[in-house]
Parts: structure tokens; sequence; C-alpha cells
């Protein structure tokens, strides 16, 4: 049976699977065709065909175009598929990053506990000393108490002691005053003879204990005081007396009297000291050199 160019050029344009059918269906009319109807008939059936063959055709478009469509919509779903893949890969990765990370805070948890165990511990421990240096401190407390309570009695002892030492510096001191009279008392006896004998010194008046005063005003005391004569000239004696005798007491009697007393004294001083002991070996070197006349009170024998 002939066919129009245009269907044939269609039926090429199918699908192979849809093309093999298409061609079993015309064969399908073909046979028919031949074994029922005549050529008038056949005409009509033909022309009938054509019409059938167009509808068909048109539906075998649409099902083609669904077909495409259903193939993009494929391909789309493959590819949401391999970039749903791709995401679950990365939320498998991302979970295995979270279960590292639960792994390590939950060793991390694990350490905070024992470290909060071992803080926990260490407070009973603290707690505890605390608790016996608050015991300690309350024996500490009554001990000082106790120490302030001897503290009170010690303090009274040493005013009380303070009072004797008072009064017996000053029964020293007097006693120290009464032996520095004596001793000055005697050498008021002994020196003039000690003096002739020793310097050729007469005395012009009896030797005293008298007082200085200095151009400003000062008093100085002076032990042993009097004035006589050494080969024809005028001299006046100024003299120190020392229970013990040191190189200070030497160092003071020219500093505080002899160098004062110069500045009223207008002639030549004859410095003298009378002791009963020296405090070291070398006072008596010392006193000399310092061109001072020494007599110890056994020399008033």
């Amino acid at each position: 049976m002939p066919y129009s160019a245009h269907l044939i050029e269609e039926i090429e344009k199918l699908d192979p699977q849809l093309r093999a059918i298409f061609i079993d269906l015309l064969k399908e009319i073909e046979k028919e065709r031949e074994e029922t109807i005549t050529r008038r008939e056949f005409l009509e059936f033909s022309k009938r065909t054509e019409e059938n063959f167009e509808r068909v055709w048109k539906a075998i478009e649409k099902l083609t175009e669904a077909q495409r469509k259903l193939e993009e919509r494929v391909a789309e779903l493959v590819e949401a598929q391999m970039k749903l893949e791709e995401k679950v890969a990365e939320l498998v990765e991302a979970q295995k990053r979270t279960d590292s990370r639960i792994n390590q805070l939950f060793e991390a948890q694990m350490k905070l506990e024992e470290r909060v165990a071992e803080l926990v511990e260490a407070q009973k421990r603290t707690d505890s000393r605390i608790n016996r240096l608050f015991e300690a401190q309350i024996k500490l407390e009554e001990k000082v108490s106790s120490l302030a309570e001897a503290q009170n009695r010690t303090e009274e002892e040493l005013r009380q002691l303070v009072i004797d030492h008072r009064e017996t510096r000053r029964q020293l001191g007097g006693l120290s005053q009464t032996i520095g009279y004596t001793l000055e008392n005697e050498a008021y006896k002994a020196l003039p003879i000690l003096l002739e004998r020793d310097y050729k010194i007469t005395l012009k008046e009896k030797l005293k204990r008298g007082y200085i005063t200095t151009p400003s005003g000062e008093d100085i005391e002076i032990n042993i005081l009097g004035k006589g004569k050494l080969n024809g000239r005028e001299i006046t004696i100024i003299g120190e007396c020392k229970s013990q005798l040191s190189k200070n007491d030497v160092d003071n009697f020219i500093r505080k009297k002899l160098e004062k007393v110069k500045q009223v004294i207008k002639g030549e001083i004859f410095p003298l000291i009378v002791t009963h002991m020296i405090s070291q070996k070398d006072v008596e070197d010392y006193t000399r050199e310092k061109k001072i006349t020494l007599y110890y009170s056994y020399d008033f024998v």
C-alpha cells in the first residue's frame, strides 16, 4: 500500500521501539485490507487509517514529548540524586566529625569530673586543715592570753625593778659622789707635798673645788683648783678626780674642761688627774702623752 512521504518521514523519526510497533501495526492493517475489503473500501479504509494514524501520531508525539520530559525529569532526578548523595556524604563526614567532637567532649567531661572529684577531696582536706588551724588558733589565743597575763606580771615586776634600779643608781651615785669627794679631799691634803716634791711647785693658796665661768656664761666645775709657782712662773692647777680612769675620761677632761678654761685663764695651766685605778694598762701612757700629770690615790700615803 502506498503511504505519503510525510508519513514515511515521521515514521523514520520515531524511537526504534515505537517505530517497530508502528510498522507492525501497518502490516496488520495491510493484511486485513487484503483479506476483507475492496478497492473502494480500501480507499475508505485507508482514509480512515490515515486519520487514525494522524490521531495515533499526535498521541505518539504527546507520548514522545512526555517521554522527553520524563527523561529530562529523570536526568534532573539523577543529578539531584548525585547532589543528594554528595550532601549525604558531607553529612556523614560532618557526623563523623561531630562524633569525634562528642567523644572529645565526653573524655573532657570525664576528666573534668575526675578533676572535680579531686577538688572535692582537696576541699575536704582543706576544711580539715582549717578546722585544725581553727583549733590551733583557739589554743594559741589561750596561750597568748596566758602570755599577756604573764607579760603584765613581768611588766609589773620590771616596773618594780626599774624603781629599784633607780634607787640603786641613786644610792650608787651618792656612793660614787661620796667616793669622789673622799678622793678629792685626800688629794687636797696630799697634792701640795707631791707637787713640791716632784715638780718644785709651791702653792699660793689651798687647793679646792670650784667653778670657772666661760665667756659664753657656762660654769665649768673644777674638782681641783688652785694657784702656785713653778720656777718663778705663775701657774693655775686644774685637776680632775676619777675613781677609775679611762682614755675616754682623759679626752673628756681635755675637751670639756681644759680647752674651755683656756679661754678664761691667762697664763700657764698645770693639768693633773687623780684616780684610784685605770681601766686599761695603756691609760697611764695615754695620759702622760697628753701632757697631763697622773697621780694614784696610793701615792698619797
